[in-house]
């Protein structure tokens, strides 16, 4: 369905700045942030703060990587409802996923935006993620090749330096889709979604991230098939063990001069090291 026209993702604001020169008055972009509901078959299941752009890929991709329905035709309504405080996105549930979604809130604490939304336990929060499929090999150009392709599409954070950037890269064809916002993790679940609707397999690329890797985005990232994530910023403890618990290649502290590999470092196809024997005297 057609997105109806909410408030613009960037605004414009007023604001003093002091250099080193001086004083000044000028203007700045900064990005938007809405309150965004997530609703199925009528219950608030979750609050998240994000912002208001690729709302369907949103509620598709939330629904995805939080286990709640296992493929697009498993939600059979969409509708999104701008309300006063915020955005409601509405979602009808079939059967047997809204019965199963119906057990599952009966148990929980409450929404919450931390990105672990819905969990009814500390083992839920930490559970098994699935083993992700084989997929690809890349060569270390290819990974600089995609992390400079990612800064070209960042359209909201070039105007305002403030929202990080999830994106998919195939091998051939470059970037296929790339979706922003305030949230890392609504970044991730943006892009999930971006992904579902086109009908592209998590297993054909990589994922690259502009934020650091938690163990949620390794967790949103195997649900979605992804057997490489290639991320700017370093990851957690938690989110290495997780990554090597479901076979994803982790990279990170990636930059134009190179990265660092945690897990699997099988998929990247490195150059023969050559080794320099000491000169002995």
């Amino acid at each position: 369905m057609s997105e109806p026209v909410m408030g613009e993702p960037v605004i414009r604001v007023a604001r003093s700045v002091w250099r080193s020169q001086g004083p000044a008055e000028g203007e700045r972009f900064i990005p938007e942030e809405t309150a965004v509901a997530f609703t199925y078959n009528g219950g608030c299941y979750a609050v998240m703060m994000a912002t208001p752009r690729d709302l369907a890929d949103f509620a598709l991709g939330f629904s995805l990587t939080e286990g709640i329905v296992a493929a697009p035709q498993e939600i059979s309504r969409f509708d999104i409802v701008e309300q006063e405080l915020g955005i409601e996105l509405r979602m009808w549930l079939t059967e047997p996923r809204a019965a199963a979604l119906d057990q599952r809130r009966r148990h929980m604490a409450g929404p919450t935006g931390c990105g672990l939304c819905g969990i009814e336990s500390l083992a839920e929060a930490l559970r098994p993620v699935p083993r992700v499929p084989e997929g690809l090999r890349f060569r270390p150009a290819e990974i600089v090749q995609a992390l400079e392709a990612v800064a070209l599409r960042q359209d909201l954070n070039r105007q305002t330096r403030a929202v990080h950037a999830a994106a998919f890269w195939q091998a051939g064809t470059g970037l296929v889709a790339v979706r922003e916002d305030v949230g890392r993790h609504n970044a991730l679940d943006k892009l999930g979604g971006a992904l579902a609707r086109e009908r592209i397999a998590g297993s054909g690329g990589m994922v690259l991230l502009t934020s650091r890797i938690s163990v949620e985005m390794v967790q949103k990232a195997a649900a979605l098939d992804a057997p490489v994530v290639v991320a700017m910023s370093a990851p957690t403890a938690l989110a290495v063990r997780t990554a090597h618990a479901a076979g994803i290649t982790l990279v990170a502290v990636a930059r134009s001069d190179g990265f660092e590999t945690f897990t699997h470092p099988h998929r990247i196809a490195m150059q023969t090291r050559i080794e320099v024997a000491e000169d002995v005297a």
